[in-house]
């Protein structure tokens, strides 16, 4: 009985990560040329069950992780190594391999979704509570995934040795914060009801936060 047990949870486990081939692309480019739309299916989600959520898409924080095991994947194919695992100083001995370089980056960029996330419920006049924070976070996630997998590729490609690779890196890096400052500040817009002004500030001053947070998160890791 364990073992056809055991057998029937590697079958539901096989075709999940299976369908992850599948669903991860069709995520990405509905996340990538449809971000506002995607958001609002998500948001409207929200009424269903738990088991009739995130049908057609990946669920909100695995597609973020697989955004950055792909930009990771990237930049291992480049023949690049992490710099916290060679790095043995400090909070560093606790980053020794991929994977926990990967759960690090995983908190590192989950931290964009959540200030942006907190700063709509704030705006939206609710309390802030780990029940209101949840869904747009969620909602948050698909932007971010897109944000991770640019700014991960772009930056592997710039520390790459051919300068057309340097060159091609440096534009999408800069590419991908445009595009998700440009994609946050609709969609603050149309979730507040405020003025696109007022909303780019509003998801700039996000995004700093997100930045410091990164950046208090390197200092730590890499001294």
């Amino acid at each position: 009985m364990d073992f056809m047990r055991w057998l029937n949870s590697l079958d539901e486990l096989l075709y999940e990560v299976m369908s992850w081939l599948l669903f991860f692309p069709l995520t990405l480019v509905r996340s990538i040329f449809r971000p506002i739309g995607t958001m609002a299916e998500i948001r409207q989600e929200a009424a269903l069950p738990d088991d009739q959520r995130y049908k057609a898409v990946l669920s909100p924080p695995l597609f973020l992780a697989l955004a950055l095991l792909l930009a990771h994947a990237v930049a291992t194919a480049l023949g690049q190594v992490d710099a916290i695992i060679l790095n043995h100083h400090g909070l560093a001995n606790l980053v020794n391999d991929n994977t926990s370089a990967l759960i690090l980056r995983m908190i590192v960029f989950a931290a964009f979704p959540l200030f942006l996330a907190a700063r709509i419920v704030r705006h939206s006049g609710q309390a802030l509570d780990r029940d209101s924070l949840q869904q747009p976070f969620y909602e948050q996630c698909y932007p971010a995934a897109v944000f991770a997998l640019g700014l991960g590729v772009g930056s592997s490609l710039t520390l790459d040795h051919h300068s057309l690779a340097h060159e091609a890196g440096r534009c999408v890096v800069v590419a991908t914060i445009g595009y998700y400052w440009v994609v946050e500040t609709l969609w603050f817009a149309r979730v507040l009801g405020i003025g696109r002004l007022r909303a780019a500030g509003s998801v700039l001053l996000g995004l700093l936060e997100g930045t410091a947070f990164l950046i208090v998160v390197g200092i730590l890791f890499t001294r």
